[in-house]
């Protein structure tokens, strides 16, 4: 299925009465051809509070999700403000550069009005997107508008989205657990469920006709030389049963994720883990967080829209031995030690993102679960080294007060390996130390975070910022010292 949205984008420019209409109307048709296909173009060039409700019903009709309105001069600042009120999706404001016509009857002053329609939209008590720099040639905002279908993507996708979840989190694992009251103030539908419900759902799936081709699928993404091949009957079953669920019970949003209870009793009563099923969702733009991970779910999801590729959800799990640094990454890397980690999970990444992928059993479930003797519960991980490359870590969380935080770190994933087990790979991120104390222990996030692959950060602050969280961290260069670093350390 299409998990996220494909975005239309409009464009509405705006003029003020005292400048010429036709140069808005110039720039904007500029822009248009600048941007090439899939930009829709809105007649109406805005002047008037009737012009505003018309080119916003214009855009409305042409289907558009969001919109760009352009200062092509300074701009009827009422009017141009009211767009954003009349129009119930995602939206961005930018401006005209001058440099198009002579500086005479050919100046639009929208390198002022910006700062008038800004403040406009905050006595609307209006958040919309500005670009970095809101003022720009054709060029420059048709790239403007480019950066921001990936940000549009992640907010139209957030507001169709319903997560299921399955089963309490495991005892003693309340890191994940967080007040899902933020979740509803984003327009994000939440359906919680006991893992009994999901076991009766798993149970009605027995033999059913549809088993043989899914677990054909499967075999020939695993390969032949598959030696847990006995379990894939099971989990044929259950990958069933989670698209069955998500079919019948989306009831009015239109994406889906999953945060799903994953052990111990899981093993036990379903016969194996869930992970490599995991992985073939999340692959498919299905994310599925372990250990009924909402917010993880949730990471997953906008990740998933601001890049438009496979994501996977890790702990922050284990340092890297100074063996396999001194080794492999010193003097190769411009890391130090205390930079790197281990980013893990049992299995739930997805085979196009590690290197030789293949079926196993999850280590430590065997260890407390079937101690001395083969792998049959256990068996169920998709398991390798993450490939190497760049790499986003980030996390939206609630706080206990259900206020919203998130954290931001670009890095990348080297290209060592790791002499471990599960989906895992050794992360590097600059000054992950501090980002670490000062951020994920200071703020008291869980250990897991969500990856997307690729450096998406600016686009994910973008996200973050117009969702009104306020407390967006990152990993703050040396200079940039954070509230609770000690300066005499």
């Amino acid at each position: 299925m299409q998990n996220i949205p494909v975005i239309k984008m409009g464009i509405i420019s705006v003029s003020r009465g005292c400048f010429p209409v036709a140069l808005s109307e110039m720039r904007r048709q500029n822009i248009v051809k600048a941007y090439g296909a899939d930009l829709y173009e809105c007649p109406i060039c805005v002047e008037t509070e009737l012009d505003a409700k018309n080119a916003v019903d214009d855009v409305k009709a042409a289907g558009v999700d969001a919109l760009c309105v352009f200062l092509g001069n300074f701009g009827p600042e009422t009017p141009e403000t009211m767009i954003a009120d009349m129009f119930d999706g995602p939206i961005m404001y930018t401006s005209a550069a001058e440099g198009d016509g002579d500086l005479m009857n050919g100046r639009g002053d929208a390198y002022c009005g910006m700062l008038n329609a800004s403040y406009n939209l905050g006595l609307r008590g209006k958040r919309v997107y500005i670009p970095d720099y809101p003022c720009g040639t054709a060029e420059e905002v048709a790239e403007q508008i480019k950066e921001f279908v990936p940000i549009a993507t992640a907010l139209v996708g957030l507001k169709g989205l319903k997560i299921f979840a399955f089963g309490p989190r495991p005892n003693d694992f309340l890191a994940c657990n967080a007040p899902i009251k933020a979740l509803y103030d984003l327009g994000v539908a939440v359906e919680e469920h006991s893992e009994l419900d999901l076991l009766v759902a798993y149970n009605q799936h027995k033999d059913d006709p549809r088993i043989p081709a899914k677990m054909k699928e499967m075999e020939e993404e695993l390969g032949s030389n598959n030696p847990y091949a006995g379990v894939l009957p099971r989990l044929a079953q259950y990958e069933l049963t989670l698209e069955d669920w998500m079919r019948d019970n989306m009831g009015c949003s239109k994406y889906a994720a999953f945060a799903n209870k994953c052990w111990p009793a899981f093993q036990t009563e379903f016969g194996f883990v869930p992970c490599y099923v995991n992985s073939r969702f999340t692959g498919r733009g299905i994310p599925i967080s372990c250990e009924v991970d909402i917010y993880g779910a949730l990471s997953e999801y906008i990740g998933l829209c601001v890049s438009g590729a496979p994501v996977t959800l890790l702990d922050i799990n284990n340092s890297v031995p100074a063996q396999i640094y001194n080794e492999d990454i010193k003097g190769k890397c411009d890391y130090r030690l205390n930079e790197t980690f281990m980013g893990f999970h049992c299995g739930n990444t997805c085979s196009s993102l590690l290197c030789n992928p293949h079926m196993s059993y999850q280590l430590i479930m065997k260890r407390q679960l079937e101690p001395d003797g083969e792998p049959d519960i256990t068996r169920g991980t998709m398991e390798g080294d993450i490939k190497a490359g760049d790499i986003t870590f980030f996390r939206l969380q609630s706080t206990a007060s259900t206020s919203l935080r998130a954290y931001v770190a670009q890095g990348e994933v080297l290209d060592v390996p790791t002499r471990s087990f599960g989906s895992i790979g050794i992360f590097a991120i600059s000054e992950m130390n501090r980002f670490y104390r000062h951020v994920l222990i200071e703020k008291q996030y869980p250990h897991h975070g969500a990856v997307t692959f690729g450096h998406h950060g600016k686009a994910l602050f973008e996200v973050f910022k117009y969702l009104g969280v306020t407390d967006i961290a990152y990993n703050q260069p040396k200079s940039l010292p954070y509230p609770t670093e000690n300066p005499f350390a």
